[in-house]
C-alpha cells in the first residue's frame, strides 16, 4: 500500500453547498470509485472535482473519492495495484511505465498546452536553458512528469544530465521558496500552479523555457488496459462525466459554483481566495485545447510521437515502445464530447 493523503471530496460536500446528486439516485447505489492525483491541489484536478460537485458522477452511477499522493509515479503506483481506477499522471512516466511493462493507458488530455516551464528568479542571470550549465535544478520529485519535461527543455539547449548540470528533488510550489533562498538551486521545473505558489511567496520567477515546448501537452487522466478492456463502460461513465466537469468549468457563468467546488476539495488551498481564483485562471487556461476540431480531450498522436522522441533523446526511455498507441487512446474522446452538445 502506498502512502496516500485523503482529502475530502465526496459528494456530501456537494450537498452541503447545495450542489447534491439528484435525488432519482441513492448513495447506496452508487459505485466507488477512487482517482488519485499527484499533488493535494483541487485546483490543478479541477474537472473531476466540478463533476462530483455538480452531480454528474452521481448522474452516471459513480461516487468518486479523491486521494493524492506524491507525484505522477505514485499515481501509477496506485493505478497498476488496483488502488485506483483513474489517476491523473504525465504523459513522460505512463510512457516510462509501458517501457517497463505497466500497462497504464492515457484516455483523456487534461493539460491541452505544457502545464510545466523551467522557470528561473527574476534577479537571475539565467536568460536561457543554455546558461544553466553547471547548475542544480530543482524538481518536484525524482519521478514526477516534470522531470522529463525539464531534461527535455535542457537537452534541447545540448546540455546533459549529471554532466552538465544535476537535478534535486524540493517538494512543490512552497519548499522550492526556501530551496532559491538558500540558493540550492539555480533554476525549477515548475507547473503552473508551483510558479504561481513562488510569486504568491515573494520568490518572484519567471520563465525561460523556449516557445516550441509548449506543444507537449502535460498530466491528462490515465486507467489501466485491463479496465478499459474488461471494465468499458466504467470508463465511458467516467469520461463522460469527467468532461461534462470540464465544460461546466470552462463557462465564467459557472465560476462562482467552480470555486465553490473546488475549496471544497481543498479548503485550506481556497483559503486565499483572490490567489485560488488567480491559480484557477491559470491552470484552466492550460486545458483549452489549441484546435478544439476534435473536442475536449484529445490526443495528438504526432505530439505523443514527439514526447517518445524526446524521451529516447533524453535517456528516459531506452528505446521506442514497440507499439507507441498502447500507451493512449482517443476512441472515447468523440462519444463524451457527444454528450456535452
Amino acid at each position: 500500500m502506498i502512502s496516500r493523503r485523503k482529502f475530502g471530496a465526496t459528494l456530501a460536500m456537494a450537498a452541503a453547498l447545495g450542489a447534491a446528486a439528484p435525488a432519482v439516485v441513492s448513495a447506496q447505489s452508487l459505485r466507488q470509485v477512487t482517482f488519485v492525483q499527484p499533488s493535494p491541489s483541487a485546483i490543478n484536478s479541477f474537472p473531476v472535482f466540478v463533476a462530483i460537485g455538480e452531480g454528474f458522477f452521481a448522474e452516471e452511477g459513480l461516487e468518486v473519492r479523491v486521494e493524492a499522493v506524491n507525484g505522477s509515479g505514485a499515481v501509477l503506483q496506485a493505478l497498476s495495484a488496483g488502488q485506483a481506477q483513474f489517476g491523473r499522471p504525465g504523459p513522460g512516466p505512463v510512457l516510462a511505465a509501458q517501457s517497463r511493462g505497466v500497462d497504464a493507458v492515457f484516455i483523456y488530455n487534461v493539460a491541452a498546452r505544457s502545464n510545466f516551464g523551467v522557470v528561473v528568479p527574476d534577479a537571475s542571470a539565467v536568460t536561457s536553458p543554455a546558461d544553466l550549465k553547471g547548475t542544480v535544478v530543482g524538481v518536484g520529485t525524482a519521478d514526477g512528469a516534470e522531470v522529463g519535461f525539464a531534461r527535455n527543455v535542457l537537452a534541447g539547449s545540448g546540455l546533459t544530465e549529471g554532466t552538465d548540470y544535476s537535478f534535486l528533488a524540493v517538494g512543490d510550489g512552497g519548499p522550492a521558496s526556501a530551496a532559491f533562498s538558500s540558493n540550492a538551486i539555480s533554476a525549477y521545473s515548475a507547473s503552473t500552479a508551483d510558479a504561481a505558489i513562488l510569486n504568491q511567496r515573494g520568490v518572484k520567477v519567471r520563465e525561460i523555457t523556449p516557445p516550441e515546448f509548449a506543444r507537449f501537452f502535460g498530466n491528462g487522466i490515465a486507467t489501466m488496459g485491463d479496465t478499459i478492456r474488461n471494465d468499458r463502460e466504467l470508463v465511458e461513465k467516467f469520461g463522460r462525466a469527467f468532461a461534462r466537469g470540464h465544460a461546466f468549468a470552462l463557462d465564467d457563468a459557472n465560476r462562482e459554483k467552480v470555486m465553490a467546488h473546488l475549496k471544497a476539495g481543498n479548503p485550506q488551498e481556497g483559503e486565499d481566495a483572490a490567489f485560488a481564483s488567480a491559480l484557477f485562471d491559470a491552470v484552466r487556461a492550460k486545458t483549452v485545447p489549441v484546435d478544439m476540431s476534435n473536442g475536449l480531450g484529445y490526443m495528438p498522436p504526432e505530439v505523443w510521437e514527439e514526447w517518445q522522441a524526446s524521451l529516447v533523446a533524453g535517456g528516459d526511455l531506452p528505446a521506442p515502445l514497440p507499439d507507441l498507441t498502447k500507451a493512449f487512446t482517443n476512441e472515447f474522446v468523440a462519444g463524451w464530447n457527444a454528450g456535452l452538445k
